[in-house]
């Protein structure tokens, strides 16, 4: 086991040095970079504590009191990532203060032997010390600490993801992230019920519902990796990811130079030909001010287009031509030995799970019931 944990840490600072080779950190980096921080630290700790010394009892507490960051971290990355935020807000530091004042306490009552010595989490059977009920307090709020933070990170989720003015949120890949949210709050709830079995019904050893603790972070912390590798940039600077963010925030900025309506009638028919003629949907990288460039218009001119005359904003116009473009090839024998992911990366979608979402968006359907569909006919 300490083997495990042991990788664990590695895998928690060899992501985190692969965060700080990013080029440009969003909010959201920097705030998965603190949790990396905090996550390889603890385990590491552990780890060391089981093979070269023996921890004190404050010790183990404050070790065990870091669980009190990762509900905030699991948080304030969610809320980051999904709202495209880009400064931290000085109030969020509160979600840090019960840490902070577990620790002070820790440090506090480790000044006095006598009371010190009551401080422990494992439950000894005939021992007539009762710990502190301060103590027992903050033992309390660490275990609920992360199921809270569950349900929060899992409603704002639902929120930003259900919402029709979060375009940022809903072209990136988020489903890495909702399977990371669920793996946190089931993984700790079945924690918390082991402990209170311990506690109440005095089964299992506390080094068994510690390892189990240290175990169950140690794949967590490999899920991070595994989850945030497959969806690359998390980890690596993309620049097309950067362009659809900077796109999102251009289209809200083209009011201070609109265009009159004649030139508008132009420009829209001037991206109408270009789309049906050079078909520049099928480059899966295809961003506004990319196409901006090859029509040789403004960007802020070419997002009012969109906006006004087709009432979408960039990625659904661009993916409504996509989608078109696979229901084509579906019907066309040329591709009848295609698979449908195939066709889909021929049309220009660089993966499955925005494909089959895009699709049913715009069609209603699944590609795979309108390839029945038209099979049937």
């Amino acid at each position: 086991m300490t083997y495990i944990l042991f990788i664990a840490s590695f895998n928690a600072f060899f992501f985190l040095a692969l965060l700080l080779q990013k080029r440009t950190k969003q909010l959201h980096d920097k705030i998965l970079i603190f949790w990396l921080q905090s996550l390889g630290l603890a385990t590491a700790t552990y780890a060391l504590s089981k093979v070269y010394f023996a921890p004190s009892a404050i010790l183990y507490s404050a070790i065990i009191g870091t669980f009190l960051l990762h509900g905030p971290f699991l948080y304030l990355y969610t809320s980051a990532l999904t709202l495209n935020e880009k400064y931290f807000k000085v109030k969020n530091l509160l979600h840090f203060a019960p840490f902070l004042v577990f620790m002070l306490y820790l440090f506090i009552a480790n000044q006095f032997p006598e009371y010190s010595n009551r401080i422990t989490i494992d439950h000894v059977s005939g021992d007539s010390t009762n710990p502190p009920v301060l103590f027992l307090l903050f033992l309390i709020i660490t275990a609920l600490s992360g199921p809270s933070y569950f349900l929060l990170a899992h409603r704002m989720f639902q929120i930003q993801m259900s919402s029709s003015f979060n375009v940022s949120a809903k072209e990136i890949n988020m489903d890495w992230l909702k399977k990371l949210i669920l793996v946190f709050g089931v993984v700790w709830t079945l924690l918390i019920v082991i402990a209170v079995i311990h506690h109440v019904f005095h089964l299992f050893t506390m080094d068994f519902c510690t390892n189990g603790l240290f175990l169950v972070l140690s794949v967590f912390i490999i899920l991070i990796g595994y989850f945030g590798l497959k969806q690359t940039d998390v980890f690596v600077s993309i620049p097309v990811l950067e362009a659809k963010i900077a796109t999102v925030d251009a289209e809200v900025k083209y009011a201070a130079s609109k265009l009159e309506d004649d030139e508008l009638q132009n420009c829209c028919n001037k991206v109408g030909l270009y789309m049906k003629s050079n078909r520049p949907y099928l480059d899966p990288d295809l961003t506004l001010p990319k196409l901006a460039q090859d029509l040789n218009v403004s960007t802020h001119h070419l997002s009012q287009v969109i906006n006004e005359m087709h009432e979408k904003n960039f990625f659904n116009f661009i993916n409504k031509y996509r989608v078109a473009e696979v229901k084509r090839k579906i019907q066309d024998p040329k591709y009848q030995n295609y698979s449908l992911l195939g066709i889909a990366y021929e049309s220009g979608f660089n993966s499955k799970s925005a494909f089959n979402r895009v699709f049913k968006n715009v069609t209603g359907t699944t590609p795979s019931r309108f390839r029945d569909s038209i099979s049937s006919s």
